[in-house]
């Protein structure tokens, strides 16, 4: 490709000499860049522009001469069993303690009233300190700290939960009595 001709195309003759003198040719010409264009000489906006245009249109155009070197092993994807990673959960079983015994004194709404507000209040304290709450079942629930995402004291807030959980039945033992 003649760069002279290319230039006298795009109407932009005027920067034929600075091209050549700074030995842009084809090859080169794929990597001029804004800030090159201003460095050769073209002072206008407008210029800059049209023949940032023009060299991206030969880009789209043209396969690259150079050819790419093949990537680096760095690179490449890893497979599924590299980028397996080992972290660890803490899990938290809790549960109401002799709730058998309390579900045949307490009427069934009651008793459903009284473990659903068990569970949110404990579900609340669970992702309150970053937990999830896995799975409800029962009068239980399982919870897990470090999922999705691990912090350094998963397992403090786990035990911070369980004491929030503890105080919360205090305060729903409280108001039952009343």
């Amino acid at each position: 490709m003649d760069v002279g001709g290319w230039l006298r195309n795009l109407g932009l003759d005027k920067y034929e000499a600075a091209f050549r003198e700074n030995g842009i040719d084809e090859q080169v010409l794929r990597h001029v860049t804004a800030e090159d264009l201003r460095e050769i000489g073209v002072a206008t906006v407008g210029d800059r522009r049209k023949l940032l245009a023009a060299i991206a249109d030969l880009a789209a155009l043209s396969p690259s001469a150079e050819p790419l070197p093949p990537p680096s092993p760095a690179a490449l994807p890893k497979t599924p069993v590299d980028s397996a990673e080992r972290r660890p959960i803490t899990v938290m079983f809790c549960d109401l303690v002799g709730s058998t015994a309390l579900a045949a004194k307490l009427d069934a709404e009651d008793w459903r009233t009284l473990v659903n507000t068990y569970l949110d209040e404990a579900s609340a304290a669970v992702s309150g300190l970053g937990g999830h709450v896995l799975k409800k079942l029962g009068d239980g629930l399982m919870a897990l700290f470090g999922y999705p995402h691990a912090q350094e004291n998963d397992s403090e807030r786990a035990v911070r939960a369980a004491l929030a959980i503890q105080r919360s039945l205090v305060e729903i033992n409280a108001s039952k009595r009343r």
